[in-house]
C-alpha cells in the first residue's frame, strides 16, 4: 500500500522501548507544537513497562505501532516512515524533548530549498542546557562518527544556519523525496551509526544538510542502553566498519586500517590523562569490557562484510568518488578532540 503524502505536513516518528516516563515528556512538547500541522506516530518496540498502554490513553491523537518484540532503532523507523503522509518526516527520540518551536524551525529550513534533503537541530544536555550535546555531525576517516560540539558549553558559537554533514537521528527532518529516492535506515545497522549511514547516503545521492539553531531538543544523555554496555561498543565499532565498507571511496576505505590505528594509539594516549571514551571503564576489568565490545564488533562486521560490499552497488551516487573523499574530510573532526571527548549516545 502506497501512502498518500500530504503537502506540508511533518511526520514525527518517535521510537520506544522501555522508556515510558521519558516517553511522556517526549510526547508532551510534542504536543506543545506551534506553528506547524504535525503527525506523531510512536513505535514501540516490544515494551514491558506499559508504555504503549501509556500512550493509547493519554496520547489517543498519536499513532501507535506495537511490534512484538525490540526491532532495533531502524527497522522501526522505516516503520514509522512508510506509514507517515508527511511531505516531511521528523525523527525525536523517546528521551528527547523539543521547545515548542522546533518542528516549524525544521521545517523552514527546506523552504526554497529544493536540493536540501535534510536538517538538523541544535541539541543541548537536558540535564545542562548550557552544554551542547549535538548540533550536526563529523566523522573521522575510520568511519567513526561523533557530534559536532559535543559536550562544548554554548557560548552562542552554533547560533547561525550552515550546511553540516548530516543531522544526528535524535531530532533531524528528512525530506520525505530524499528517502523515496535513496531508502531508509539499513537495518543490518540495527541501531548506533545509522543515522551516519543514511545521512552520508544522502550526502553521495546529492541531497545536503542544513543546521538550524532555532530547532532546539533537550536530550537526556547515554539514556538508550548505557554508556558502559558492551552491546553499545560492540554496535558502535560494529557499524563503523559498516558504513565505511558500504559508502567510502576505495582510496579512503584501503587507508581504514592506518586511521583505525592511529585512532587508537590516541585513545591509549587519553586514556592515560583519563579523558575520552576509556575513561568510562576504570581499571583493568573496565579496559577489558571495553576491549572486548569493539573486537566483538569487529568480528560480526568481518562476517557482514560480504553483505555491506554487495550493497555498494545499490547506493544511488551523484557525487564522484573524489567529490565523496572530500566530502568527508572537510568534515572531519579532529583526532584529539574525538579521543578526549566521551562518547555519548
Amino acid at each position: 500500500m502506497i501512502t498518500k503524502v500530504s503537502s506540508g505536513l511533518v511526520s514525527v516518528v518517535a521510537v520506544n522501548w522501555n522508556r515510558r516516563d521519558l516517553l511522556r515528556k517526549c510526547l508532551e512538547s510534542l504536543a506543545a507544537q506551534q506553528a506547524v500541522e504535525l503527525e506523531i506516530i510512536v513505535v514501540d518496540n516490544g515494551s514491558s513497562d506499559d508504555s504503549a498502554e501509556m500512550v493509547a490513553s493519554e496520547f489517543p491523537g498519536a499513532r501507535l505501532i506495537r511490534n512484538k518484540k525490540n526491532r532495533g532503532f531502524c527497522a522501526a523507523n522505516n516503520q514509522g516512515i512508510a506509514e507517515a503522509r508527511g511531505e516531511f518526516v521528523a525523527l525525536l527520540n523517546n528521551d528527547a524533548e523539543a521547545a515548542p518551536g522546533w518542528a516549524a524551525a525544521l521545517r523552514e529550513v527546506f523552504e526554497n530549498r529544493p536540493l536540501v534533503g535534510m536538517a538538523a537541530s541544535k541539541i543541548l544536555v537536558h540535564e545542562d542546557p548550557r552544554r551542547i550535546d549535538k548540533v550536526g555531525h563529523l566523522i573521522y576517516p575510520d568511519g567513526q562518527n561523533r557530534g559536532r560540539g559535543s559536550g562544548v558549553m554554548d557560548h552562542g558559537q552554533f547560533d547561525r544556519m550552515e550546511p553540516v554533514l548530516w543531522p544526528d537521528g535524535c531530532a533531524a527532518m528528512y525530506r520525505r523525496q530524499m528517502l523515496a529516492e535513496i531508502g531508509g535506515f539499513d537495518e543490518d545497522f540495527f541501531a548506533y551509526g545509522d543515522d551516519a549511514e543514511l545521512g552520508l547516503r544522502a550526502r553521495i545521492a546529492g541531497w545536503a544538510c542544513l543546521y538550524t539553531p532555532h530547532a532546539v531538543v533537550r536530550h537526556h544523555r547515554g539514556s538508550t542502553l548505557g554508556l558502559r554496555s558492551v552491546t553499545r561498543l560492540k554496535l558502535v565499532e560494529r557499524n563503523r566498519v559498516l558504513l565505511a565498507a558500504k559508502l567510502f571511496p576505495w582510496s579512503l576505505l584501503c587507508l581504514n586500517p592506518f586511521y583505525y590505528a592511529q585512532r587508537l594509539a590516541a585513545g591509549v594516549h587519553a586514556s592515560f590523562k583519563g579523558q575520552g571514551e576509556t575513561a568510562l571503564f576504570p581499571g583493568w576489568r573496565g579496559k577489558w569490557t571495553l576491549v572486548q565490545g569493539m573486537l566483538l564488533g569487529d568480528w560480526e562486521a568481518l562476517l557482514m562484510l560480504p553483505r555491506m560490499l554487495a550493497k555498494r552497488r545499490g547506493v544511488v551516487r551523484k557525487l564522484s568518488a573524489s567529490e565523496v573523499r572530500r566530502l568527508i574530510l572537510d568534515h572531519r573532526i579532529g583526532l584529539r578532540e574525538l579521543t578526549t571527548q566521551a562518547a555519548v549516545h
